[in-house]
């Protein structure tokens, strides 16, 4: 089913580095002078070799790589820098000279270049930055490196989703969109990144109307990484393994019970990670990639006859899912919540009903995923375009505080938000976390108010938290207590995808000199600190003691959050 016009422009690629302050900051500090170094693990295709690139970026550094075609050879990652025929005490002076070495794919090393890694960690006088996949077996020397705690270990978890769609850009895939390739790809950027420019070489990203962002419903395209990633699957093809999997990847996105299968073979892709159990024996492939690709390989009349065994509708289980978030909206408790049927018919271009994606943009909406809401909204929309529910949380997404036009809850508590508790008090469930957010908010009370915020948080309310945070700021008389605040309140508003609301206008730039709050505006627009240094004919020193300054003001070293305090100043 076609869902938008047709453009055979494809996606341009710029792929920034986005995300990860606190690992690029960890990195830095630990391969700085009079520090042993760092050792960065994680899967296939989570960043490492780029969080290294950035840290040492501007600095003084030797750089090795380990190959698996060169693992049989001696010496064979140092060959750059080592004579034909070195002893490896002699490889060891050599190299001690070193000031910063950066070693990656480190468990790729030889036997004898490991060694020299280890001995270089253990002799102290070069400091080391070292990646290495954890997947995979790596030469006893290099894990000796912090299983030994020669150095310290930084285990890189997978990129959030609200960094993937700021990696991918701003005109870039619409939010649902970005949450599909998100959840396939698991963390692995490559993956990401050959899926997106598949997906717009094909010209299958299509525009959304209405908007800048484009988006990919239907089929997974089987590129060359997709088959290499799927290859744990593609190679169970004896005592019918194969034969199950197909059938669970047919399934989705509902599962099929442990009691019409094999339970041998079950047992089998259990015990090898491809499958997952639930406590009712309800059975699902464990991978969110493996069945997309697994469709696409199978062959039109092996589908068929797949697809035959498949339930008949999923109006029933739609309805379950909507009537799950109704309860949980009505519970004032907005966690993720698990709704695999709506996504799959969204990733599929089926049109949904106007009354699930209205409660699906609410849901979104009140988590502070604005982008998301809306994105639900306008699905919701193709279908019936006159729908007032959705038309309505589309413009509640784009930022209006009206939160509906019924004396609901919510309604109610839009009061507070907007800075005027005194209405509220009293009229908000006794106890809740939003009554707690009214009264702390009416008293003044910085310190209640950033508890309301630690309530909103884990309820799922990050925007609300967000703003209780962004309210303490201003009643808080302890500087460094506002300086907390503004922090947290800078990092939940961060992940609520640019949402604009009355509370967190008040996170300024705070009482800034003119110098700085020059010089942070320009590194809110992505200019390195030497590119600044060029542009205000400034050292690089300068701007960085400028950038400090700014950065203990603000209460933040996020260098990530300063789009968000400029553009609400």
């Amino acid at each position: 089913m076609r869902t938008y016009e047709q453009d055979a422009k494809t996606l341009p690629l710029p792929w920034p580095f986005a995300g990860r302050e606190e690992e690029l900051e960890l990195v830095r500090t630990s391969s700085a002078a009079g520090r042993p170094g760092i050792v960065v693990t994680g899967p296939a295709g989570h960043g490492k070799t780029r969080l290294i690139a950035e840290a040492v970026r501007g600095t003084e550094h030797t750089r090795v790589t380990g190959t698996p075609e060169a693992r049989g050879l001696p010496f064979a990652a140092f060959a750059h820098l080592l004579p034909d025929t070195v002893s490896p005490q002699r490889a060891l002076r050599i190299l001690s000279g070193v000031r910063l070495l950066v070693v990656d794919d480190a468990h790729l090393l030889d036997e004898a270049s490991a060694a020299l890694v280890h001995q270089l960690a253990v002799h102290g006088r070069t400091r080391l930055v070292v990646a290495a996949v954890d997947e995979v077996s790596a030469p006893a020397a290099v894990s000796r490196l912090w299983t030994g705690e020669l150095l310290p270990r930084l285990a890189l978890e997978p990129l959030p989703c609200e960094d993937v769609a700021r990696l991918l850009g701003a005109a870039g895939p619409e939010p649902l969109t970005v949450r599909r390739l998100h959840r396939m790809c698991r963390g692995d950027l490559r993956l990401l990144r050959d899926l997106v420019a598949a997906l717009g070489s094909a010209g299958r990203l299509l525009p959304v109307p209405g908007t800048q962002e484009r988006a990919w419903r239907g089929a997974l395209p089987v590129t060359p990484a997709v088959r290499e990633r799927l290859a744990p699957v593609l190679e169970r093809s004896a005592r019918g393994e194969r034969d199950t999997l197909e059938r669970l990847a047919f399934a989705e996105p509902l599962p099929l019970a442990a009691d019409d299968l094999d339970l041998d073979v079950l047992e089998r892709l259990e015990a090898d990670g491809l499958i997952q159990v639930d406590d009712q024996g309800a059975v699902t492939l464990a991978h969110p990639l493996h069945g997309p690709a697994l469709r696409a390989l199978t062959g039109r009349l092996r589908a068929r006859r797949l697809t035959a065994g498949a339930p008949a509708g999923y109006g029933p289980v739609l309805e379950a899912e909507q009537q799950a978030l109704l309860r949980r909206i009505g519970q004032l408790d907005v966690r993720p919540l698990p709704t695999p049927v709506g996504e799959w018919l969204v990733a599929q271009g089926a049109v949904l009903p106007a009354g699930y994606a209205a409660v699906r943009a609410r849901f979104a909406r009140l988590r502070g995923e604005v982008r998301d809401a809306a994105a639900w909204a306008r699905e919701g929309l193709r279908g019936a375009p006159g729908d007032a529910g959705c038309g309505e949380e589309l413009r509640l997404a784009d930022g209006e505080l009206a939160e509906g036009r019924g004396d609901d809850v919510y309604a109610r508590y839009d009061a507070v938000r907007r800075g005027a508790p005194e209405g509220a008090v009293g009229r908000l469930p006794a106890g809740s976390v939003l009554a707690r957010h009214a009264q702390a908010l009416a008293r003044g009370d910085g310190a209640a108010l950033d508890r309301a915020a630690e309530g909103l948080e884990e309820r799922g309310f990050l925007l609300f938290a967000a703003e209780a945070r962004a309210q303490a700021v201003r009643v808080h008389r302890d500087p460094r207590a506002a300086r907390v605040s503004r922090t947290r309140a800078v990092a939940l508003a961060r992940r609520c995808q640019g949402a604009r609301t009355p509370a967190l206008a008040g996170l300024v730039l705070g009482e800034l000199t003119a110098r700085q709050r020059q010089i942070v505006t320009l590194a809110a627009a992505g200019l390195s600190n030497r590119e600044i240094a060029e542009r205000l004919t400034l050292s690089v020193r300068t701007v960085g003691n400028h950038l400090y300054s700014a950065y203990s003001r603000l209460g933040t070293g996020d260098r990530g959050a300063l789009p968000l305090l400029c553009e609400s100043a």
